[in-house]
């Protein structure tokens, strides 16, 4: 290698610190958005630290993927937004049901953008807890649907590790309370096959790559250790009142 060739590829490389550096923000400034949306829709703040959820995912993990990830899905759609000021208004769920009455100049943008920010707003509200069992309502239900806890996750478990790229795996709810787990590609969301879902694993790589590399079945299987019970017992008795949104 030339001495020319070995400077450009130092400056380079030393140039993508520099931009990474300055994109990095560190940890102690917390879970808030650090800047306001220009639009309708804002990246909602975490309700847990970063590194709540280390018993599965890492803490630097939890960082990238709320504030660069899901953060770009909702500046998207606020840009996707800005000349459609009717779409704008209405809630998201609401506007991922009627995707398809959506301008087709715009429609991908909002199923891709929408749908992310729906997926991970319920998926960072699941998590943050202790693993476990469920109880009551959501438990009995699981027994009727799927015999048990074990046979439920295990089910689960197989349907987000045969996810062929990226997508995410679901549990649906009817407003009955029977359960069904899914699978969907990219950023789709059941919303918009007008199913509400229980919960969901993102299977997208940027979720755990850092930690577990190829090995999805090892995150898959750990991400159980973080989910908070109690939060989704209260999604199954929204569903079932009809308030359940995203």
């Amino acid at each position: 290698m030339t001495a020319f060739n070995r400077r450009a590829l130092f400056g380079a490389a030393a140039a993508a610190a520099t931009v990474w550096a300055s994109a990095r923000p560190a940890l102690s400034q917390g879970t808030q958005a650090s800047t306001p949306p220009s639009g309708p829709f804002a990246l909602p703040p975490l309700p847990y630290a970063f590194d709540k959820n280390e018993a599965a995912i890492d803490a630097r993990t939890m960082e990238i993927h709320w504030r660069f990830h899901h953060g770009a899905q909702v500046a998207n759609l606020n840009a996707a937004l800005r000349d459609h000021s009717q779409l704008g208004a209405m809630p998201l769920d609401q506007l991922l049901m009627k995707l398809n009455e959506v301008p087709e100049a715009v429609r991908t943008a909002v199923r891709n953008n929408g749908g992310g920010n729906a997926n991970h707003t319920m998926f960072w509200q699941i998590m943050g807890g202790a693993g476990g069992e469920p109880t009551g309502e959501l438990a009995a239900a699981i027994a009727q649907d799927f015999g048990d806890v074990a046979t439920f996750r295990t089910r689960f478990n197989a349907a987000a590790n045969g996810v062929f790229g990226s997508g995410w795996a679901f549990v649906t709810v009817t407003p009955a309370g029977r359960l069904a787990i899914v699978t969907r590609p990219g950023q789709d969301n059941p919303l918009m096959d007008g199913q509400r879902v229980l919960m969901g694993n993102d299977v997208w790589e940027h979720a755990y790559y850092l930690r577990y590399q190829n090995r999805r079945p090892e995150y898959t299987a750990a991400w159980w250790n973080v989910l908070d019970w109690s939060k989704l017992s209260e999604r199954y008795a929204a569903a079932k009142a009809g308030t359940l949104s995203i």
